[in-house]
């Protein structure tokens, strides 16, 4: 029934869209159909016949098409952690826990790109590997959740604009022991920012398996051998952008040169994450004196923050365009 409604409410909505006033719906005839694989079950729409879908980007490396040239662009940065983690183990000397963390492209065969940079079929993730005896997985799970937090705190974005969730048993990787969703108000809704999930010793072991080589670590101190778990806290690099972007963007109003008011967009950027710190402006760039202190001022500065020095126009209009990029600071010589 609710299938049907829903259908009606669907087929009411496309004639209303191509310009029909009032369209009506008449009941010629009802069909009861059980374990149906033919009409989506919540709007009771005909669906297409299955179709086959792969989410890694496939491509040929070397001169040849063939099977033996066939290859995928990686869907995730972090298998390549696993696959070094004896040699870095080696070379390191670490004691447990401790991490591998990288950044780096990833690609996706995305269905339905959308909302700017937030999904897209190319995209820069960061990935930590955390590994860890296996009795500390869950404590971990929760530290690296808080650590999270703090680090989008750190760059700007409001707390209150931040959700954890709790990915539940069904929802949640066979694998995991325990997921965390981190997410962000954009304007399109609440969406994913990043996820924090305790993946207990399943990749190591599947390289294990996959290459017949050892990945365990041996503990100096209690002679014991085992595979290591990990905790894993995996960020998209341009969603959190966006997020820094949308968290900052505000729109205030101020007179203009001739006392109207005006909507400006302004951007308060955190200064750890402003792309210019500072701004450097003589008042009037018809004065040398003015000038050349202003100069001497950008070169003092330039060696330790990024400056921008402008001179052009209204001192006004220079302070508004700084606001419109997020500069956090501005020094006038007058």
């Amino acid at each position: 029934n609710r299938g049907f409604n829903s259908a009606v409410k669907a087929a009411l909505e496309f004639y209303k869209n191509r310009g029909v006033a009032q369209p009506v719906a008449i009941l010629a005839g009802v069909n009861f159909l059980e374990n149906s694989r033919r009409y989506d079950p919540e709007t009771g729409s005909l669906l297409t016949e299955p179709r086959p879908f792969n989410l890694m980007f496939k491509t040929y490396v070397g001169a040849t098409e063939d099977e033996s040239s066939l290859t995928y662009l990686r869907p995730e940065t972090a298998q390549a952690i696993f696959v070094q983690f004896k040699n870095v183990l080696d070379v390191s000397r670490k004691k447990l826990p401790f991490g591998i963390a990288q950044i780096g492209k990833a690609f996706r065969n995305e269905i339905n790109p959308r909302n700017f940079t937030f999904r897209s079929r190319e995209f820069e993730q960061m990935e930590l590997e955390y590994f860890c005896r296996p009795e500390q997985g869950l404590e971990l799970l929760e530290y690296w959740k808080e650590e999270r937090l703090k680090f989008y705190e750190n760059i700007g974005i409001r707390r209150d604009r931040l959700h954890v969730k709790k990915v539940s048993d069904e929802e949640r990787a066979f694998y995991s022991r325990g997921t965390y969703d981190i997410e962000y108000e954009f304007p399109f809704g609440v969406q994913e920012l990043e996820g924090v999930a305790y993946r207990t010793d399943f990749d190591l072991t599947q390289h294990i398996k996959a290459s017949g080589k050892p990945l365990d670590y041996f503990d100096e101190e209690t002679k014991e051998r085992f595979v290591p778990h990990v905790v894993e806290p995996s960020a998209g690099v341009d969603r959190t952008v966006l997020a820094l972007i949308c968290d900052a963007y505000a729109e205030d109003e101020a007179p203009d040169d001739k006392g109207k008011m005006e909507t400006r967009i302004v951007l308060r950027f955190h200064p750890r994450m402003a792309p210019i710190k500072v701004a450097v402006f003589p008042l009037l760039k018809n004065k040398e004196a003015l000038v050349a202190k202003a100069r001497e001022v950008q070169q003092l500065l330039r060696p330790h923050v990024s400056v921008f020095y402008d001179e052009g126009g209204a001192i006004g209009r220079r302070y508004r365009r700084q606001d419109e990029i997020g500069t956090p600071f501005g020094v006038t010589i007058e």
